[in-house]
Formats: structure tokens, C-alpha cells, sequence
């Protein structure tokens, strides 16, 4: 039984939690499409900047599920979002001060590894407050908001950076964890129900809690085939916001930081709807249709985006950012949404949540490879085409693997049956 809530505490606790996700929003992926611009400015390649950022991106892969494994084991799951926070800051000052091969390398290293943790926690967090019962609804909430901090980040960077140039974008990254860590110590740490936040069924009165094996767990067809198709989706995905405004500053000239903030606000924008609706259908018709709507997203993006950057269209970046928010919006609440009604029971959600990232990682990290050797030798329009022909890639393994969609919680809508807890 959840703990009552101090009345006197300043913020209840879901409105600390929107506070959380606004501002961890610019906190979470570090510098993003901003590096890849930041480093151009440095004189680095396409192809340098998509390693260093992949190399960072594999490191974060390998720590994807140790940190869902910590979350769903540790009570401290707001000191996991301060820390993290910390070294995601610590890291991207290092950038700045050293923009250099290796240290960029390991800077982006640190920031994978924290972002890998604040996720899950956050995810856990969430769940631990509202339980799986209003867990879709509040999932949209939680990226409203986080695409709300997004655009807030991008319009102040935008500004920021026209007048003092792109080291202003660190500043602002900096005071947004101090209010990020200040709005997660503001959720009472009795409001935590942690045995729902790993997504654990409740046991009968007197027994200990039964948690399913790790082997087990990754050995579920439904979370492999989401594994999979997340995966996919975000090697399509992650590398097109960055190389689109690297290729537009490259081709026409322009204003590095007010195009890369136009690029996220109208992305972001479009999110906050997405992320909503997302939630409204998961919450109804499960997620299948919501995954699929991502899926034909991507495609489309693609070309269109090689078309503005191939006939220098303009006025191309709202369509292509739009279809960006699209996708992303809906994959946003899908991730976790899907898991946690795969596993529901199983006292495993935020590592599974985990094993999700991994694949994600995996595509993100390879995605900026694979945007930045093709846009290099063949050029920007090729890598885009390329880019988002892995959607097919994408919907292929997706209904192979039958269409999990999440309908109702649990293996074919009941709750599993667990074994002891494995280490």
C-alpha cells in the first residue's frame, strides 16, 4: 500500500513530476542536435562527428540494462535522476572545454550511460506514483511535458546562442538540471509505490515478492519482436534531425543555432499532441496502430528531406520536422507504454524497459554512422533516402513477429505466472 502524501509538501507530487519532465527535457540527451553543429564549427567531418557520436552511443547500449536493473532493485530512484543529471552537465562542459577526439568520445560516453539511467527511473518513477492503472494516461503527460521543455530549451538556445553563439547553449543546459534535480527532491519519497515501479504483481498476504527470472524475461516473443522493431525505427530515425541541420547549414548558409532550434521547436511542437494521442489510443486499442503510425512517418520524412536539401526547398523543414514529431511523439509514450503491459507481473518492467533501450541504443548509435559515411561519400539526399528506407526494415520485423500491441497487461492479457528472483 502506497504511503500518504505530506499535504504540506510544495508541489504535490505529479506536479513535480511534470517540473521533472519539463526541465530534464534539454538534460536528458545532452547537447543533441546541437553537437553535431558545435562540432561542425570546430571544422570536424560528417563522418567524425557520426563516429564520435556512435561511439558514445554503443557505450550507453552496454549500460542500458544494468541501469534498469539498478532502478527496479533501488529505492533511491530520485538520487539515480540528481546523479544522472550531474554527469550528463559534467560531461557537456567537457565538450566545451575540450573539443578534442577523445574527450568528446568519452564526454559522450558519460552522457550515454547517464541518460541510460534517467529513463528507466523516470519510467519507474512514474509508475511507482500511479500505478499501471493510470500509467498510459500519465505516460502522455510525461511527454507533453518533455516535449514542452524541449521547445522551452530549443527557443531560449536559439536565442541564447544568436547573441553569445552556441557555448550559451551550455549555460542553458546547466541551469535546466539544477531545476530538473530541484523538482524530483520535491516528490516525497514515501509517494513511491516500488514494488509497482518494477512493475511487480502483488502477493499473496505473508508471502515475499516473486520476480521473474532475467533469462526468462528476455526470452519473451513479444518484448523481442518490440526489441526489435524500436530498434530498427531509431537507426531510421536518429541521425535524420542532426544531418538535417547539418546539411542545411552547409548547403544555404544558414544561422547555425536559430536552424537547429527551428528544426527541434517544430519537431517538439507536433510531439506534444503525438504524445498525447499515443497514450489515448494505448490506453483503448493498445499499441499497435500507434507503432505502425510511427513506422509510416519515417519513410516519408526521408524523402521529402531530400528533396528540400537536393533543391534547396526552405520551407521543406516544417513538413520534415512535423513527420519528425509524428514518429517520435508516438514512440515516445509506445516504449515504455508497451513493456510495462508486456511484463506487467513480472517485477521486471524497468529492466526489460532496458533490454528496449538496448536495441534503441543500438539503432541510434549506428544511425549517425550509417547518416554520416553515406551523406559523406554520396551525399545529404542519399543519406536520408537511406535513412528512411530502414522503416521497411522496421515494419517487416514487426509483422513477423506477430504485432504485439499491448491490448491488455501481461502475456496474452493475464498476468504471468513468476519464478524466484534471479540475479
Amino acid at each position: 500500500m502506497r504511503a500518504s502524501v505530506p499535504t504540506a509538501a510544495l508541489l504535490s507530487p505529479l506536479a513535480a513530476l511534470a517540473a521533472l519532465n519539463l526541465f530534464l527535457a534539454d538534460v536528458r540527451d545532452g547537447l543533441g542536435p546541437f553537437l553535431g553543429v558545435f562540432l561542425q564549427e570546430k571544422n570536424w567531418s560528417p563522418a567524425e562527428i557520426g563516429l564520435v557520436m556512435t561511439l558514445g552511443g554503443l557505450v550507453a547500449m552496454l549500460a542500458t540494462m544494468p541501469m534498469g536493473a539498478l532502478v527496479d532493485a533501488s529505492r533511491a530512484k530520485r538520487a539515480i535522476i540528481v546523479f544522472g543529471s550531474v554527469a550528463i552537465l559534467a560531461a557537456s562542459l567537457t565538450i566545451l572545454a575540450v573539443p578534442y577526439f577523445a574527450a568528446v568520445a568519452v564526454a559522450q560516453a558519460v552522457n550515454g550511460i547517464a541518460a541510460a539511467a534517467l529513463l528507466p527511473a523516470i519510467a519507474g518513477l512514474t509508475l511507482g506514483l500511479v500505478g499501471p492503472a493510470g500509467f498510459d494516461r500519465q505516460l502522455g503527460r510525461n511527454e507533453a511535458f518533455n516535449h514542452a521543455g524541449n521547445i522551452l530549451a530549443a527557443v531560449l538556445a536559439g536565442v541564447l546562442g544568436w547573441w553569445f553563439g552556441l557555448p550559451a547553449v551550455f549555460a542553458l543546459l546547466g541551469a535546466m538540471a539544477v531545476l530538473g534535480a530541484l523538482s524530483v527532491l520535491a516528490i516525497p519519497a514515501d509517494a513511491i509505490d516500488h514494488e509497482a515501479a518494477r512493475g511487480g504483481a502483488a502477493a499473496p498476504a505473508g508471502a515475499g515478492k516473486a520476480h521473474e527470472s532475467i533469462g526468462r524475461l528476455l526470452r519473451e516473443p513479444a518484448l523481442v519482436t518490440a526489441a526489435v522493431t524500436f530498434g530498427l525505427f531509431h537507426l531510421g530515425n536518429a541521425a535524420m534531425l542532426p544531418l538535417f541541420g547539418q546539411a542545411m547549414v552547409a548547403t544555404a548558409g544558414a544561422d547555425p543555432s536559430a536552424l537547429t532550434a527551428t528544426t527541434v521547436v517544430v519537431a517538439q511542437g507536433t510531439m506534444i499532441p503525438m504524445a498525447l494521442v499515443a497514450a489515448w489510443l494505448g490506453a483503448r486499442r493498445g499499441y499497435r496502430l500507434v507503432l505502425l503510425l510511427a513506422l509510416a512517418a519515417l519513410p516519408i520524412r526521408g524523402v521529402i528531406a531530400a528533396a528540400a536539401v537536393y533543391y534547396g526547398a526552405a520551407w521543406a523543414l516544417i513538413p520534415v520536422q512535423v513527420l519528425d514529431g509524428v514518429g517520435a511523439g508516438l514512440l515516445g509514450v509506445a516504449t515504455p507504454g508497451l513493456v510495462a503491459r508486456i511484463l506487467a507481473g513480472s517485477g521486471r518492467f524497468n529492466l526489460g524497459l532496458g533490454f528496449a533501450m538496448t536495441a534503441q541504443g543500438i539503432g541510434a548509435s549506428l544511425s549517425t554512422l550509417l547518416g554520416g559515411v553515406v551523406a559523406q561519400q554520396l551525399g545529404y539526399p542519399s543519406a536520408f533516402l537511406a535513412l528512411g528506407a530502414v522503416a521497411l526494415l522496421a515494419a517487416g520485423a514487426y509483422v513477423i513477429g506477430g504485432c504485439p500491441g499491448g491490448t491488455a497487461p501481461g502475456r496474452g492479457g493475464t498476468v504471468p505466472e513468476v519464478e524466484p528472483a534471479a540475479a
